[in-house]
């Protein structure tokens, strides 16, 4: 029996999910939370063999969660569901040690392929992801000086993506949770620690990085 903890912070999405790997007889649900800390804790606690993680959450956000838990539980391996795509989400999921990467708008029965998949210590990724561009940024990024990136706490980092879309700090605020103070730390650090001095600046950092989804 396959055991799993579900991560994300969308209750429908969550529930669906659960429902889902719920109905496959070799796999059990032992526990599912919103948030990533809750993860952690979770996973600490009961050593799943699989946890499925989204990567935006409050909180410890989805790459950070990913390294600590292949750091304290290395015998879970990590699953990711995402909304996200692109090659830089995904080369940094696995570099963070993910073992699968499924996005949101896939059939959802490729979750249950990859749950299955990373139980026995097998990579999975969606079919819609370029795993030749994965596999040329892992190359690159194995060989590359410290990444800017690496700097980000994951709060910047999502300060980073609503800059970047355009948001004012009100509406990153309303949208993370946060103080407009908050906000203002968090862009100005971001800023700082990436050398950048503009909004344009974090336009096309992001733009060049492809932290912003293709839209259709």
């Amino acid at each position: 029996m396959i055991r799993v903890v579900l991560v994300d912070d969308h209750g429908i999405v969550r529930q669906g999910v659960r429902t889902l790997l719920e109905e496959q007889a070799d796999i059990l649900v032992i526990g599912d939370c919103e948030e990533g800390a809750q993860a952690l804790t979770l996973v600490q606690r009961m050593q799943p063999d699989v946890l499925v993680a989204d990567l935006m959450m409050p909180g410890l956000g989805g790459l950070d969660l990913i390294q600590r838990v292949r750091q304290s539980n290395p015998a879970t391996q990590v699953v990711v569901l995402s909304m996200h795509a692109n090659v830089a989400y995904v080369a940094e999921s696995l570099r963070r040690g993910a073992i699968g990467y499924v996005i949101k708008q896939a059939d959802i029965r490729e979750l249950v392929s990859a749950v299955r998949a990373a139980a026995g210590g097998k990579r999975h990724l969606s079919p819609g992801i370029d795993e030749a561009g994965v596999r040329e940024s892992l190359r690159l990024s194995a060989t590359a000086p410290i990444d800017p990136l690496e700097k980000l706490s994951q709060r910047e980092r999502q300060v980073l993506e609503c800059v970047a879309r355009g948001h004012t700090n009100a509406e990153i605020a309303a949208s993370l949770g946060l103080s407009r103070r908050t906000v203002e730390t968090h862009r100005a650090n971001m800023m700082r620690k990436l050398g950048l001095e503009s909004q344009a600046d974090v336009i096309r950092f992001a733009l060049r990085r492809g932290l912003l989804p293709i839209e259709p």
